[in-house]
């Protein structure tokens, strides 16, 4: 089979040689801790489970096709929701969609709102789809670098700087994987007023915004004044909720991008299963000391890797948000590369990150580290880490 130009356009999959050690590893009896996917390790809260349970159980015409854009009674709680943490109204029949997690939204609005050429501000490091959603749209990627002498914050000058063709598109992450960088409200009214002079979709993705510390409270792009003008937010369950296979999450702003994106989806998928969506209202609407707990669960379990870490003489920068670590590689390794040096941890040390090259050619001179292990794994890391390289 000759592969698609789009095909080639793809890079080697950067994990998969770890994760083939990783299996090999595993299969020859090695303890592997795995710190390399954000992959959340506890459960779905029960009362979400239950509703799920009941729905499946109870009402045999849910087992049926769904709507692409998801069911009113999840769409109107998803607007709820928003005027509960952020005071945002949303007109829940037009400025709200329902999406396969953010993943699938944001591949697929790629392909909504970009013809092949067009270009899209993209930072770098950051989570792949947002380089390889345009890709496979057919568009050009333009880089913003994120360093970390600016906190790995865009600078403001890199994105208004004059482009010709202009971008059409603006991607964003807040609070960011892989850095854990976060911002606040000003700058999110910054970027509404450069995308109002230039004409520029933002999208912005905000998987993490409420896994975050020490009083730190994650902004929504949509409370900048006018965002709804020139954006769309994506949010998951995944995270907040532990509900990552589940599959399920959210586009909401912009009436005529959210459109967009929905005829898209009505060509590509048939929707999330009903009583997942019912579920998500159980999520949405019910308790949210589930949330705060699991918040509680991801701080403790970096205070525990932060200064493990540090002691044994790798320093770390404790992050304000998110689950994951943004660490340097130690100097005495940081010629090998991230790949490498991934490679040594998983043989030498049984731990397996993720390499700073995959999130972008910005992201090499690091690892990330997912905080999905109990705080007895960080401990157990962190002396196979000394061991192996201190």
């Amino acid at each position: 089979m000759t592969p698609t130009r789009r095909l080639s356009l793809l890079p080697p999959y950067v994990f998969g040689k770890l994760n083939d050690l990783k299996l090999r590893m595993r299969h020859e009896g090695a303890d592997i801790i795995d710190l390399g996917m954000g992959n959340p390790d506890s459960p779905t809260p029960q009362h979400i489970v239950d509703k799920l349970v009941e729905v499946v159980t109870t009402d045999p015409k849910s087992h049926r096709y769904t709507r692409a854009r998801g069911i009113p009674a999840l769409r109107k709680a998803i607007a709820r929701y928003y005027k509960r943490l952020y005071d945002v109204d949303l007109d829940w029949e037009h400025e709200v969609l329902v999406t396969i997690g953010s993943k699938e939204g944001l591949s697929h609005l790629a392909l909504a709102l970009l013809d092949p050429g067009d270009l899209a501000l993209v930072p770098n490091p950051t989570y792949p789809i947002h380089i390889y959603g345009v890709v496979i749209a057919g568009g050009n990627i333009v880089t913003i670098p994120l360093r970390e002498e600016s906190n790995f914050v865009p600078d403001l000058t890199e994105i208004t700087r004059e482009l010709w063709p202009r971008p059409k598109v603006l991607i964003l992450n807040f609070p960011h994987n892989p850095t854990g960088a976060t911002v606040d409200l000003a700058f999110f009214e910054e970027i509404v007023a450069f995308a109002k002079r230039t004409g520029i979709i933002v999208v912005h993705d905000m998987a993490y915004s409420d896994i975050a510390f020490d009083g730190y409270v994650a902004p929504s792009f949509l409370q900048a004044k006018g965002a709804k003008d020139v954006g769309v937010e994506f949010f998951t369950l995944s995270k907040s909720y532990s509900m990552a296979g589940w599959r399920i999450g959210f586009c909401i702003g912009n009436a005529q991008v959210v459109e967009a994106l929905y005829s898209i989806k009505g060509y590509m998928d048939y929707g999330v299963f009903t009583p997942i969506q019912v579920a998500a209202i159980a999520a949405l609407d019910g308790p949210q000391d589930c949330v705060r707990e699991v918040t509680a669960l991801y701080q403790n379990r970096r205070d525990v890797l932060v200064e493990g870490l540090n002691r044994i003489g790798w320093p770390l920068k404790p992050p304000r948000a998110g689950m994951f670590a943004w660490a340097p590689i130690p100097e005495s390794y940081k010629a090998s590369g991230s790949m490498e040096f991934s490679l040594k941890l998983m043989r030498e040390a049984e731990v397996a990150v993720a390499p700073g090259v995959g999130f972008g050619h910005m992201g090499e001179g690091y690892v990330r580290i997912a905080l999905v292990e109990n705080e007895h794994r960080l401990r157990q890391a962190i002396r196979n880490i000394r061991r192996a390289l201190f």
